[in-house]
Parts: structure tokens; sequence; C-alpha cells
């Protein structure tokens, strides 16, 4: 796949908000706390490279210095208890955070070897090519077939729309459900459906990577058993990176884990979230190098 972050046809200055990271001269050069980094990894194609990323929301700091590559064609997970920053974290890769005003991200996220954050990036492109899949199912007030036509149409993609569509239900495993009724209303679908029709838009666009954040937690465990099959069978084609509260999610779907943990100041005021180990979904699940992912991973903390 090309890639181009750049739009000419965008307006930038609305494209960015106060929030987005100030250009590589502004950006802070944090030294990311030392962890084992999986070592197969390393032969295969990065798709992002995150480099002593902080976040804060005005004066808060939310994550602390975390670095991490992530590769194509793997599920990365991130866990850890609630606080930590995952979301935070994984909303860095797509741009999201540029939408909270309050929002300042330092430190270094390369995707494709690009800066994502670069003054010539447009972030409607981003995301484009980095999709998201949110918590709650949030399908358009439309029918089945215009919840997926949406994206293809507002970005002008050619082709057959009936092709386009039917690719992307089929890709969402939805097909043979919803392909009788594409004109009734989205709302009408049960909740593993909305979320599959979700994964379904997303996918309608051509994405390179698809993030998802926590998209099981408000599922039961049919529909959810059908989204990790789903993740299984998409990674051929997508890099996917997940958020995800519940730990053997993790340990069925992902290729690689990261464990984040929430860290206390002195005062034991101010906390933010840190990544404590990053490995191959194995080895943190059975031989953790940190005795506070073992903690974790064990149900002794968290």
């Amino acid at each position: 796949m090309e890639i181009n972050l750049t739009d000419e046809g965008t307006d930038r200055e609305t494209g960015k908000s106060q929030g987005s990271r100030q250009s590589d001269d502004a950006a802070v050069n944090l030294e990311p706390e030392k962890f084992q980094q999986p070592g197969p990894a390393a032969e295969k194609e990065k798709v992002f490279e995150v480099d002593g990323v902080s976040v804060s929301y005005g004066d808060s700091l939310a994550v602390k210095e975390v670095s991490m590559d992530i590769h194509k064609g793997e599920v990365t997970a991130l866990i850890g208890p609630s606080g930590c920053g995952k979301s935070t974290l994984i909303r860095c890769l797509n741009r999201m955070n540029d939408l909270v005003p309050s929002a300042k991200v330092e430190g270094s996220v390369r995707y494709h070897g690009e800066d994502l954050y670069g003054d010539t990036v447009d972030p409607v492109q981003v995301r484009k090519l980095i999709g998201m899949v949110f918590q709650k199912p949030n399908p358009f007030p439309k029918s089945i077939y215009d919840n997926i036509a949406f994206g293809p149409r507002i970005t002008g993609m050619k082709g057959d729309m009936d092709e386009i569509v039917e690719k992307a239900l089929r890709g969402a495993a939805l097909w043979d459900e919803v392909k009788d009724r594409l004109d009734t209303n989205a709302f009408g679908m049960s909740g593993g459906q909305q979320q599959r029709l979700c994964i379904a838009r997303c996918i309608a666009v051509q994405p390179d990577v698809i993030l998802m954040d926590e998209p099981c937690s408000a599922l039961d465990p049919i529909s959810t058993g059908k989204i990790e099959d789903l993740m299984t069978e998409m990674k051929r084609d997508f890099s996917i990176v997940i958020v995800t509260h519940n730990m053997q999610q993790a340990a069925r779907v992902s290729d690689r884990t990261a464990f984040l943990m929430t860290e206390l100041d002195a005062t034991e005021q101010n906390r933010w979230g840190r990544l404590i180990e990053y490995d191959a979904t194995e080895k943190i699940f059975t031989n953790p190098s940190n005795p506070r992912t073992e903690d974790y991973v064990s149900g002794k903390v968290g």
C-alpha cells in the first residue's frame, strides 16, 4: 500500500487542533524506561515506532515516556489496570488526541518511517489510513448499506459501490447475516452485529492499520468470540492494535502484548501511565521479565 499522509485538498488549519504536537524542534527527547524488546519482531517491518512519547491533558501528565515498535501483520495488545493510559496511547497512533484542545503529545511517533505529527501531515489522511473502532458500537442512523458506503463516498473512492460494500461486510464476517436487509436501519442490529458493522465501515476505506479500543467490553460472550475470530483473520490484511481489560482476550488474539501500569509521584497526588514490559504475548503471560507484570497477569494486583 502506498503511504501518503498529506492531502493538498484539505485545510490544514482546521485539520490540526491546539492539542497537536509541535514541530520536531520542539519535541522532547525523553529517555524511555528500559525493558526487554521482543527479539523476533526486529525482523518484521515496523508500522509504528513510538519513541519517548508522553501525553498531557493541561497540566496533568497522562502517559510518560513510552517507547515501543509495532509491526506489520500482527495483533498488538495493550493491557493494564484502569487509568494507566492505554486509550490515551492508542489515540496517539492516529492523532485522535488532536481533537482534545488541552492535549499535548511529546516525543516521536513514526508511521512507516514518517513523522506522524510532521507539519505537512494531514490528520484526516492519517485517520483514513489508520482507522479506529471504539468501545461502544456507534453506527450511523442510516441503513446498513449507507453505513458502509459513507466513508468511500466522502473520500471519493472509485469502483462499484455495491462491490465495495459487499467486500467490507464479508471482511467483517457479516455479509451472510445482513445481505437480505441492507436497506434496513443499522440500529435494528444486535450489539455484536453493530460492532462488526463498525469494523466493516472501517475496512471499507481500505486502511493500513485498525485500532480497537476495547471493542468487546459491551458485548456478550458469543459476540466477543466472533470479534476475536475476526481479528485473527483480519491480521492477514491489516495490522491491529487493541486495548483490552480482558487479559484472557489478549492472550488469545495478540502476537505481542504491552503492559502499562500507573505510577505515582513522591506526593502520591499525581499519577500517570508508563510502559512496564513489551514482549511476545506467550512470554508476557508465561515468563514475564518484570515482577510487576507477573503480579498483574497472575491476578495479585490490578
